[in-house]
């Protein structure tokens, strides 16, 4: 079969709810990180085939079709094509699937894989609460899927509380990983790790003078267990905090994926190689779960085991999440988002997936290491497993 390879891989940094980003209209920040794929690579912007963008809010400003705004929006001539898809979280870990399943089949040669969400702007739920409050249905699930899983809703928050319980998490274990992914993104952060990585942004400051946003604003560079530990519990009887949990988040990121043949016609250099593309689904009702079946039979399909793999990045929807997955797997707690996740740096949403690709692939590089996976929990009980080897 043929090979597929990132030839780029970068993100935005993360901007909180109202903060650095707010000003940025989605399609422009996506588009952005779409004209620095093309600058850094050198590639034809013309000679990309497709890009292929994942979002979870398509309403309001992320409505009619993101995906092809963000080629209008950017310097990309009118002749690419675009997509918008929804895998929930895992969106732009599935455009990756599906630009490398393009690259792999021969039907394509060079395809942009993408991702977007301003969670200031289109706060999560929208598309649910909006006819709701307009008294226009009666939501996504209908009485059919409620009474086959017994539920009256589908939520993450009862699915990382349900983790929790079951094994055995407490309070302060949660709280002990979550201030361990703060030091690790502070460390990284005043180490110029994620500065090949992202795209700078400009922005207005308090002054009203113009700068940059390239450094993610969730990190708490203070953070302690006493901080941690006075937030309240998102239930009264639970575990769960916002300080456990990942942030609300905008940001965009983005990976150029290429064929072989268009390695050598326009001389570009891989910075990985597609290694693995796995998707699993399982239990709707706890949900968050599936990365750990998934990245199983992601390792017996490759024939490689966890002992093999040099880094991981299991998305920070909720502590228990990677806690979980940690434990069931077996894998070396230092190699496990070596640069903090999503509970220091933000989760934002369609766009998580390439941005965790994105800081995987250049970790492995500054690193010296060579395998990679990456794997995140996704709504509806799914979860994407992809593992790459740096070159």
């Amino acid at each position: 079969m043929a090979e597929a390879y990132i030839v780029e891989a970068l993100r935005t940094a993360g901007g909180k709810r109202g903060g650095a980003l707010k000003d940025w209209h989605p399609a422009d920040m996506g588009a952005a990180v779409l004209d620095a794929l093309v600058e850094k690579s050198g590639i034809d912007p013309a000679l990309v085939e497709d890009v292929i963008v994942g979002c979870v809010s398509q309403v309001g400003e992320q409505s009619f079709h993101i995906g092809r705004n963000m080629v209008m929006a950017s310097r990309l001539p009118d002749s690419v094509p675009a997509v918008s898809i929804d895998r929930q979280c895992g969106s732009s870990q599935q455009s990756l699937h599906f630009a490398a399943q393009a690259v792999m089949s021969g039907t394509q040669e060079v395809v942009i894989a993408a991702g977007v969400e301003s969670m200031t702007r289109v706060p999560m739920g929208t598309p649910v609460f909006l006819p709701l409050q307009a008294g226009i249905g009666t939501g996504p699930w209908p009485q059919s899927i409620k009474d086959r899983y017994g539920v009256s809703e589908f939520s993450q928050f009862t699915g990382a509380e349900t983790i929790a319980k079951n094994y055995g998490f407490t309070r302060e274990q949660l709280d002990e990983y979550a201030l361990g992914s703060h030091r690790k993104a502070a460390e990284a952060t005043e180490a110029g790790a994620f500065d090949s990585e992202i795209v700078p942004l400009a922005i207005l400051d308090a002054e009203g003078n113009e700068t940059f946003h390239a450094r993610d604003e969730g990190i708490r560079f203070d953070a302690s267990l006493e901080g941690l530990g006075s937030l309240k519990t998102l239930k009264p009887d639970g575990v769960i905090t916002a300080g456990n949990a990942s942030q609300i988040c905008d940001g965009a990121s983005g990976l150029l994926v290429v064929s072989e043949r268009a390695l050598k016609d326009h001389g570009l250099k891989p910075l990985a190689r597609i290694d693995n593309l796995t998707v699993t689904a399982g239990d709707p009702v706890i949900m968050l779960m599936e990365p750990i079946p998934a990245t199983r039979r992601a390792l017996e399909r490759s024939g490689r085991s966890i002992g093999d793999i040099d880094l991981y990045e299991v998305n920070e929807a909720f502590a228990p999440v990677p806690m979980a997955w940690l434990r069931e797997i077996g894998g070396d707690p230092e190699r496990l988002n070596v640069n903090g996740g999503a509970i220091a740096l933000g989760h934002p949403l369609g766009a998580s997936g390439a941005k965790l690709m994105a800081t995987l692939v250049h970790a492995l590089h500054a690193r010296g290491k060579r395998f990679g996976l990456q794997t995140m929990c996704e709504g509806g009980g799914i979860a994407n497993v992809t593992i790459i080897e740096a070159l």
